[in-house]
């Protein structure tokens, strides 16, 4: 009998109160943690919109270097520029020193500004989250 109760001394493990403490620390972390995860969602989708529109900027020079005109998205696509998923970029063109293109993104990503635009100059108005 004593070399039983030996044994239950030595037995080693996490007790329930040690187990809700580590239950509520991991519940104040996910807390703090999830609404700064749908802000840095955000974020990105704004850095998306952002460098799309540079990105298309950089090949309407390119195209206007080489001779060319940048009047239509095609035209653009085919000097380089990939649109990221989920977005939609569109051209005001009116000639080499005056256009416009702007780089829509989702309404469900939930954006305050949902729009990145750049102009002839390379001046950007950028999206916001």
């Amino acid at each position: 009998m004593m070399k039983d109760l030996k044994v239950l001394k030595n037995n080693k493990g996490f007790t329930l109160v040690e187990l809700m403490i580590v239950v509520a620390i991991i519940g104040i972390l996910a807390a703090i943690a999830i609404p700064q995860f749908a802000e840095y969602r955000k974020r990105g989708f704004v850095a998306t919109l952002n460098s799309d529109a540079k990105n298309a900027y950089t090949a309407s020079a390119a195209i206007i270097a080489d001779g060319l005109s940048p009047s239509s998205i095609a035209l653009i696509e085919g000097a380089g520029y990939t649109a990221s998923a989920d977005v939609t970029p569109t051209i005001a063109y009116v000639n080499d020193s005056s256009y416009v293109i702007t780089i829509t993104g989702l309404a469900a990503w939930g954006l305050g500004t949902n729009t990145a635009t750049i102009d002839q100059d390379g001046t950007l108005t950028k999206a916001a989250p």
